[in-house]
């Protein structure tokens, strides 16, 4: 099914029911990103509300579009937005910018606010061709926006109701080994387990569409505690789940930030703006590590 097709019903519904749904002006504001991008050949993947609506049915109307690029598109993407006539903000260097159209704005996405889940050729070779809003596009796949979202563990933002809805929808369908090999480094593995362990909690009678090799996998990786570094280094990688939680960790308590390279993906600067713009009461505090 279309997204634009299960939009549309809820928009309906919305109406009759007095709810907010998305405007016209928004509509045409996210068609014209998006054909203008491929006019000027600049690869791209929908992600966000129209992905996840795609893989779960689940629809929601925001006020932003996310897209997700290369690392090496960034710029020429923010570019091309500019000469759109858009207001164009480079809000984190490391991994996120903006194009915005009044109230309305379209995300930039490259990577992730914790550093972890970049933007590479396999998120495009397995892309999920679709229809949104009317415009042929890509999806980013099922398994990264998985890998992205289990991250998330902000104090105002947890998004592991999502993985779950992702693997209640998806299970049958997801590739398992590019899955594992997401989380296959630094000790990620854990986190994936701890999501396959709540699916079973939440979802009793369904808990063994959850392959049983990839259980047995990382419960075997459990045993032999294979974390690399972590078991030499007084290392925090609460960090990565949650920007402001943790820092009393690596602050006061004499931990690692296993965030900050060559551990993680960041630098000290990257780390430092990422952690202050927490502090700030606006759109990009109450949205953490964007998916």
């Amino acid at each position: 099914m279309a997204i634009l097709n299960m939009i549309s019903k809820d928009d309906r519904a919305g109406e009759q029911n007095g709810n907010e749904v998305l405007s016209t002006e928004a509509r045409d504001f996210y068609r014209r990103a998006m054909t203008t991008l491929q006019e000027e050949r600049l690869p791209f993947l929908v992600g966000g509300a129209y992905a996840y609506a795609r893989y779960t049915g689940v629809v929601r109307h925001t006020k932003d579009f996310d897209i997700f690029v290369r690392p090496r598109d960034y710029d020429r993407t923010l570019a091309i937005f500019e000469k759109m006539g858009l207001k164009v903000e480079r809000s984190f260097a490391h991994w996120l910018g903006k194009g915005y159209l009044g109230e309305y704005f379209v995300d930039v996405i490259f990577g992730s606010g914790n550093g972890v889940a970049r933007v590479d050729d396999l998120w495009f070779e397995h892309a999920v061709d679709e229809e949104v809003l009317d415009t042929p596009a890509k999806l980013i796949p099922a398994e990264e926006m998985i890998w992205s979202k289990s991250f998330i563990m902000e104090r105002e933002r947890y998004d592991g109701a999502d993985v779950a809805h992702l693997l209640l929808h998806s299970a049958e369908n997801l590739d398992w080994q590019r899955l594992l090999y997401r989380f296959g480094s630094n000790g990620d593995w854990r986190v994936l387990l701890s999501h396959l362990t709540l699916f079973g909690y939440i979802y009793p009678g369904e808990a063994h569409r959850i392959p049983e090799s990839v259980l047995q996998t990382l419960t075997e990786r459990l045993k032999r505690r294979e974390d690399g570094e972590a078991t030499e280094n007084r290392l925090c990688r609460g960090t990565i789940l949650s920007r402001s939680q943790y820092m009393i960790d690596v602050e006061r308590w004499g931990f690692q930030d296993a965030r900050l390279r060559p551990v993680g993906n960041m630098s000290p600067e990257e780390i430092e703006f990422w952690t202050e713009a927490a502090k700030i009461d606006g759109p990009d505090a109450q949205n953490a590590q964007k998916k």
